[in-house]
């Protein structure tokens, strides 16, 4: 599960630092930095930090309120596709090597040092190809499949009480999607790496050093998180779309499955303001945490995360720790010099290790 890049408070630090849960691992994004940690099945950790451009370097009119939230809902995707690859990759070398021992086919044994394949990362294009396949799926999933439930109700989509319904499944849909998957163990275990980098950025926030026992000071429960950003995505567009539709102009006395594709496909650029007002509404609980409005906004997202987090290890903190480190380092090389190192995958055998070896500054 991804968490949106969250705020952290003022006085010099780095405004936005966020991440997303991955195989065995954690990926963290600041503004310069994108890594990636993976704990290998022999206790070996992999650790990927590669410099970010985020396209607002490019477009800044692309950082205006209303047009943010999508273009950060976009690259959040996009990093958790590449991290996901990632951390795949590795779990299948893991997988790879423990066959050829069953089997003892393997003709020469593993390197000590690190397993023999090299990652390859995705292509732009395959990435992109696959955001727009997520993409595709969501609004099936999450526009098409609710307005047609609810129109088999009878309710007109002039009426508030059809995107009330509509936004009622759409919420029933999320909350069995993940309650539902939240049985797989291979998903509890990425539910445990959501919960710890939750309770790194905790950490970081609170100005503490990145250790175990800080970030064993603080909850799962994470009011920025990416989940508690879909479900007031969900919640916004009923009021959107309660709004918008009896504006519409009428259409003819089309065919009512005809009339229901083309309210679907009104609806879908309708998703990008509602992402953005979304996301302004996360920055503002940033900035006033004590506001009882805003906290009851975030509150549903919370409570979500009871399904979508689970309390972590030692292990585990440590590889969220790990990636939050490295991407502060970044950020730190950039304000000494013109520019910071550039990206490398090193492997350590322990937390310890692979902590020693990041820069303090």
């Amino acid at each position: 599960m991804s968490v949106l890049l969250v705020q952290s408070p003022e006085g010099g630090k780095i405004q936005h630092v966020g991440g997303q849960a991955v195989l065995e691992g954690v990926m963290m994004r600041s503004p310069n930095s994108f890594t990636v940690s993976v704990r290998l099945g022999d206790g070996r950790i992999v650790l990927r930090e590669d410099r970010w451009r985020s396209i607002w370097h490019r477009l800044r009119f692309l950082r205006w309120p209303l047009l943010r939230g999508s273009i950060v809902l976009t690259e959040a995707m996009w990093n958790g596709i590449s991290s996901l690859t990632f951390s795949a990759h590795w779990a299948a070398t893991e997988e790879d090597k423990k066959d050829e021992k069953k089997s003892e086919a393997a003709e020469k044994p593993q390197s000590a040092e690190k397993p023999q394949s090299a990652e390859k990362p995705l292509s732009d294009l395959a990435i992109l190809g696959a955001i727009v396949v997520s993409f595709a799926f969501s609004i099936g999933l999450f526009v098409a499949l609710p307005h047609a439930l609810t129109a088999l109700l009878g309710l007109t989509t002039e009426s508030w009480q059809f995107h009330a319904v509509d936004g009622l499944i759409k919420i029933a849909i999320l909350v069995g999607y993940v309650w539902g998957i939240s049985f797989m163990p291979d998903i509890r275990r990425v539910f445990q790496y959501h919960g710890a980098e939750h309770m790194a950025i905790f950490t970081y926030e609170n100005d503490l050093p990145l250790t175990v026992e800080n970030a064993r000071r603080f909850t799962r429960f994470h009011p920025r998180c990416g989940t508690s950003f879909l479900f007031m995505v969900l919640a916004i567009s009923i009021f959107v779309f309660s709004v918008v539709f009896p504006f519409l102009p009428k259409l003819p006395d089309w065919h009512p499955v005809l009339k229901n594709l083309v309210y679907i496909l009104v609806k879908i650029p309708l998703l990008l303001p509602i992402a953005g007002i979304s996301y302004e509404i996360t920055r503002l609980s940033a900035r006033f945490e004590k506001n009882l409005l805003l906290q009851i906004a975030t509150r549903p997202g919370v409570w979500l995360q009871h399904i979508t987090t689970r309390d972590p290890s030692d292990d585990q903190l440590e590889i969220a720790l790990l990636s939050l480190k490295k991407c502060l380092w970044r950020e730190k090389a950039i304000s000494k010099t013109a520019d910071g190192p550039e990206g490398r995958v090193d492997f350590f055998g322990s937390f310890a290790e692979a902590a020693a070896a990041i820069p303090e500054s």
